[in-house]
């Protein structure tokens, strides 16, 4: 189900949305091989947190993105532009909307935050301009913007596979996870072009991480942590170690990089031990959040503060 479900309880006339767009991580990601459309075959276990951004989208007579950080881009590099236009152009709907963007998630952090204001432009606009779409054309739209988006329009726990995009939720659990990003993005395509064929897998870590979160243990899942991509990163940016061996002397279960990275997180016993956790391995170079697996939609709506 879709995290827009209950908005059909609402005036039929949306004027002005209010939505949350969480980030995700990977507990687990292998790469299987090399497709003969030139991407890598990929086997990932998802989780959505409940670090998020922050989307404002209104009635206007054009389409316009404001953003809170000056280095974002608000033209049609920023995949919410890519959305509006995409949804305008697949519907011939002529109305407009102001969209503000409220950045929280790191940019190119392997926390998937481009993918997810993306998800939520497609489901606050579809709302706004009265399409109703069904969760299944949303979704196909969605792949057409980003390989992470489809899984943004569910959230929880859930497998990608393919490319990532072909979403299947898994049972999820109540995991407490401390994020710690270095403050310097990555470039996905460069990471993917690290691995080797000798970094492939056979999807055994992701079916390990299916049955750790079945467990319920937070330490079966901390053991259970795998990213191929990690050993590319960590070559080219010291920072992967460091974060990670901070995060196991602090006490977390275990600790991996997300995505194409070059976040870090580690799992923890409980919120509370997170929050131990990130005092602990809190600096001044590094940005560190506690936080809570979401077993719910991912993209939210909520009420102005």
């Amino acid at each position: 189900m879709l995290g827009f479900d209950a908005l059909s309880k609402r005036s039929r006339v949306a004027r002005r949305l209010v939505l949350n767009a969480a980030a995700k991580i990977n507990l687990a990601l292998e790469v299987l091989g090399k497709r003969d459309d030139g991407y890598h075959e990929v086997a990932t276990v998802m989780q959505a947190v409940d670090l998020s951004d922050r989307l404002v989208i209104e009635d206007a007579e054009g389409l316009e993105l404001r953003v809170s950080a000056p280095d974002l881009p608000s033209d049609g590099r920023n995949l919410v532009v890519r959305a509006a236009h995409a949804l305008r152009e697949a519907t011939a709907v002529s109305r407009g909307a102001r969209i503000t963007l409220d950045k929280r998630i790191p940019v190119a952090a392997g926390l998937g935050g481009g993918s997810a204001d993306a998800a939520a432009a497609l489901v606050g606009l579809s709302r706004l301009w009265g399409l109703r779409w069904p969760a299944a054309r949303l979704a196909e739209l969605a792949v057409t913007l980003g390989t992470d988006v489809p899984f943004f329009l569910r959230g929880g726990a859930a497998l990608g596979t393919g490319r990532g995009e072909r979403i299947e939720p898994v049972a999820g659990t109540a995991l407490a996870l401390v994020l710690v990003n270095p403050g310097v993005g990555a470039s996905t395509l460069a990471i993917y072009g690290g691995v080797t064929p000798a970094m492939y897998s056979d999807g055994s870590h992701v079916r390990q991480m299916v049955a750790a979160l079945r467990s319920r243990d937070p330490a079966r899942v901390g053991a259970s942590l795998f990213n191929a991509l990690e050993r590319v990163a960590a070559t080219a940016y010291r920072q992967v170690a460091q974060m990670e061996a901070a995060l196991l002397a602090a006490g977390a279960l275990g600790a991996a990089m997300s995505g194409s990275g070059l976040t870090v997180f580690g799992v923890a016993r409980s919120f509370d031990h997170a929050r131990q956790i990130r005092a602990r391995v809190a600096r001044g170079s590094w940005a560190c959040w506690a936080v809570r697996a979401i077993r719910g939609p991912a993209i939210r709506m909520t009420r102005d503060p």
